[in-house]
Parts: structure tokens; sequence; C-alpha cells
């Protein structure tokens, strides 16, 4: 059940049963040279409306645009400065909030975005914090990357094992071939350069990466591994988000 496909009367009567909603959030960034430039919110998204499909949780509309100015060297990549995303996900938050959403389950595809994800939690539990005697439901966050699920990592490892890398993955653009089979892209069977140290800024990113991918042997890549992917990911988040709903 996705949120812009449904009506407010919809979205009252599902408060009725369930306080919670799912959120993707990605980014807008290079992912080398077969992989979507939309991919780090095109993965969380596939598997969310998965979910959403399954299990009837409403999921709310992709932050498609998130910490990504160390890609900023090639063409395509857009990005926020910190502060933008952490207001950007408060104003988020505290709209759903007023009329009953009181638990927000993040559904994260791209590992720039978590540090700012927890600081956006934790201006908006600080600003709660400070309106004493405001008698407001209580509002609880979580944020969990898609591959860092068991099932994630078991099926990476199986299918990709040290070739896997750490971005432009085979898993990850498996799920959008997956998702997306007219957008498919090749490459040659290139073998990526292995990580050398952390990167800083985007032109450093470039001069380490010259081709944007780390580790990662891309071509490996297949929707067949995708589908796999986004069913197993898929009920994790389910049993997860279900836990996470029915805390006190």
């Amino acid at each position: 059940m996705r949120l812009q496909l449904a009506t407010w009367q919809e979205v009252d009567t599902y408060l009725k049963g369930c306080n919670g909603i799912i959120i993707p959030i990605g980014s807008t960034e290079q992912h080398g040279p077969m992989g979507l430039i939309g991919t780090d919110a095109l993965c969380p998204e596939v598997i969310a409306n998965h979910v959403g499909e399954e299990a009837g949780i409403l999921v709310g509309p992709t932050i498609s645009i998130g910490m990504a100015q160390h890609h900023l060297g090639f063409s395509g990549s857009v990005t926020m400065r910190p502060t933008t995303l952490i207001a950007m996900i408060r104003d988020y938050v505290l709209s759903l909030s007023r009329n009953g959403f009181e638990r927000f389950y993040f559904l994260n595809g791209h590992g720039g975005n978590i540090a700012t994800l927890n600081a956006a939690f934790d201006e908006i539990y600080a600003e709660r914090s400070l309106q004493r005697g405001s008698n407001q439901p209580g509002i609880r966050c979580r944020h969990k990357d898609w591959f860092t699920f068991p099932s994630a990592r078991r099926i990476s490892r199986e299918c990709f094992g040290d070739r896997e890398g750490s971005h432009a993955t085979p898993s990850e653009i498996s799920i959008t071939q997956y998702a997306y089979p007219e957008a498919i892209k090749s490459m040659p069977e290139d073998r990526a350069d292995k990580p050398v140290r952390h990167f800083t800024d985007a032109d450093d990113y470039r001069m380490l990466y010259p081709d944007g991918r780390i580790g990662a042997d891309s071509f490996l890549a297949s929707p067949e591994v995708g589908e796999r992917l986004v069913k197993e990911c898929a009920k994790e988040v389910i049993e997860d988000f279900k836990g996470f709903v029915a805390q006190p």
C-alpha cells in the first residue's frame, strides 16, 4: 500500500489498525559503468513496495536524494547538505505525526545517509523533549539498511563472494535489473580496483576510483539474484517492522 496511491480516507482507516509507516531513503549518485544513478533509492523502494503488497504496510514517498557529495565528480550525481537532509526528514516525520503516525521506519539504501539519519532522529527527539507538557504522543524512528539484513548478506556471499565490493555492488545492481529489466546496462568484465583508503571530497573519490566502483565487479549482477534479494529482504523487513510497531 503506497501513500501516494491512497486517499486521505484510506489513510485514516489504516491508522485505526497501525500507526507505523515505512519510508524508503536512498541517494541519486553514480554507480559505475553499468549501475543506474538511482540505484540507492530504487533498491529500498522496490523492497518496501514488495513489503506493502505482501503485508499491507503503508509505504511513504521515497527520499531519493541523500548525502552524496563525494560522488559529485561524476555527471548526474545530486547531493543534499547534512542540514538540508535533516530538515527534510524532520518535516516529513512531523507532517505525518500530526494526524496519528507514531512509528517511522526508514529503509535505507545508502551508507552515506546513516550519520545524518541518526542526527535527524536526535533533532526530532530533542524538539519533542523541549516541548514540556505538550501531551503529544511519542514518536519513534528506526532506520535499517536493506543490505545489512542477514538474507542480503547470505545471498551476496553465496553469489558474489569477495567480488561484491562496497559501491556499485552486483547485489544492488541485481535488484534494479529485476525491477527495471528495460534499463539493464552492460560493461566489459573488468575487475574493479580494491579500496585504497577512505575518500574525502568529490575530487579525491574520482582520483581513487576513476570508473566509480569500489571493489565491486558489477558485471556479475543478474535479475534472478535481484528477485531473491527483494523477496528475502522483504520478509525480514516485515518481521522487523511489526516488532518495532508493537514495542511500547
